[in-house]
């Protein structure tokens, strides 16, 4: 795969100072129509060989474009707050907005590829590592990121060359550092796992670049020329208004009438006095669970999603009563802002995931993307479709990075429904929970059922189950969310 990268190719003094002028130019009049236009954000990986000049070129593109709208993070080890969450986290901070263009060096594949040509995890975990990167980047695709990726290569000699040539200057002679020399001693390992690694991830939607490092002024006009052509084709796309025709294959409906939400019986009795007691007994297992050393290692994703006036609130209170304020955090979900809309929708969930030792709540969560948003054509059928499979994934990767993810879907009828929010026009202080919205929701609770069905059907997964709970006595509906949390909380921390 890299054999055309070692061939030495060569641009001469006088051909770059003829083609620089006019690429910049170039360059710079794209970067100003994505910013004016806002169509998409372009997200540049930058991987390579050490000494191939991958630090030079981002400098390089920082001088030829507007830097003020170019985000470069260079990711190194992972810091304690970066180690206590899923291993994508900081690189979903580091995603640019719409309008922008992000550089991202030493990206999610530098630690994969290094931890496998040192020997510090299987080919098998390798493999797994780039299955979910490929998922990663075919959700940014399909969110209309532009992934233009990079791999800066070097033969061994030429490798060796610019090595010495950089120790032999003082001026350059503190950029070759102990795992460089190291890298080089491993050099053929190394190419081996990139090659590897390269194969299996470069896609139809973002394949790689393979540039050939041994010349500055070859390398420079290479990156220009790529990053050029993508951006201008796709802010044409944009200008025309065209889309990728996406297609997604029908959902089955249910031979009879039955689903899993008519099948509940929602008014499950229990009394005051019995509710009081088991109260204040789940309180405090959960209170002590929480403050465990086995929670320290460890973090908690409340979602409470549920018809409107079910009692998620209520029950929210329930478990917070247990909880030190300084433990917990509620994300009350509402229509995303400005700044989030021009994020992949998951982009807002990811910032808010709590370190080791926390609890997240949320109020309404991820999944009013295969609900309001199927439900009010906010996205298209093919977006809600692959929504599942991405959902099932970021809570895979929650789980696989320590969070205990518990999900709860609160159900009331028709009639009590409409009995709460009669009460509630009735009480000043409860009226503001009630909206025009909430009344037109009503009427088309026709549409939002068959997607709640949808959604626990096919996100409820053996690490990240739904729990449905009988709202119309809300004794009942809080008592059963506590007793199913604790009881998860506590046989998760047991293992």
């Amino acid at each position: 795969m890299f054999e055309s990268a070692e061939l030495g190719h060569r641009l001469s003094k006088a051909d770059y100072e003829q083609i620089e002028p006019q690429l910049r130019t170039d360059l710079l009049d794209v970067q100003f129509e994505l910013l004016e236009s806002k169509g998409f954000a372009a997200v540049i990986l930058i991987n390579g060989i050490d000494g191939a000049g991958r630090g030079e070129t981002v400098n390089i593109l920082n001088e030829w474009m507007d830097p003020r709208h170019i985000e470069v993070h260079a990711f190194d080890k992972p810091t304690d707050e970066e180690r206590e969450r899923p291993f994508l986290w900081r690189f979903w901070r580091a995603l640019p907005p719409r309008g922008k263009i992000g550089v991202l060096f030493g990206n999610w594949y530098s630690e994969a590829i290094g931890d496998r040509a040192f020997g510090r995890i299987k080919k098998a975990r390798l493999d797994q590592q780039l299955a979910e990167f490929n998922r990663f980047e075919a959700m940014l695709a399909a969110e209309g990121v532009l992934l233009i990726k990079f791999w800066f290569h070097l033969s061994k000699q030429a490798q060796k060359k610019r090595l010495k040539a950089l120790e032999a200057n003082p001026e350059t002679r503190w950029r070759v550092r102990d795992a460089d020399r190291e890298v080089y001693e491993e050099y053929d390992r190394y190419k081996d796992v990139a090659e590897h690694v390269l194969r299996q991830t470069s896609t139809g939607i973002a394949p790689w670049v393979i540039v050939d490092g041994s010349d500055p002024q070859y390398r420079a006009v290479q990156v220009g020329r790529t990053l050029l052509e993508g951006l201008r084709r796709r802010c044409d796309h944009v200008a025309r208004g065209y889309r990728t025709r996406q297609t997604a294959a029908p959902l089955a409906s249910s031979v009879d009438e039955r689903n899993l939400l008519n099948a509940l019986v929602l008014n499950q009795p229990l009394d005051k006095k019995d509710y009081d007691k088991q109260l204040e007994r789940l309180q405090g297992r959960l209170a002590l669970a929480v403050r465990s050393e086995a929670f320290a290692n460890r973090s908690l994703v409340l979602v409470f999603e549920g018809m409107d006036a079910a009692g998620k609130g209520g029950a929210i209170r329930r478990v917070t009563q247990a909880l030190d304020t300084r433990q917990y955090h509620i994300t009350p979900i509402a229509a995303p802002s400005e700044e989030e809309r021009a994020q992949p929708y998951l982009w807002r969930f990811w910032r808010r995931l709590p370190r080791q030792g926390r609890v997240a709540i949320f109020d309404r969560s991820w999944y009013g993307r295969v609900l309001v948003e199927r439900v009010e054509g906010f996205c298209s059928e093919a977006d809600w479709m692959r929504a599942y499979a991405e959902i099932n994934d970021f809570e895979d990767q929650l789980v696989s990075a320590g969070a205990i993810v518990v999900k709860f879907w609160l159900s009331i009828s028709d009639e009590e429904q409409l009995r709460r929010f009669k009460a509630r026009e009735e009480q000043s202080f409860k009226r503001y929970k009630l909206t025009e919205e909430d009344w037109r929701n009503r009427e088309k609770w026709p549409l939002y059922e068959p997607a709640v069905c949808d959604m626990i059907d096919r996100t409820s997964t053996e690490t990240a189950n739904w729990t449905l709970v009988e709202a119309d006595n809300k004794y009942y509906a809080r008592v059963k969310v506590l007793q199913t949390l604790v009881d998860k909380l506590e046989l998760a921390l047991q293992k």
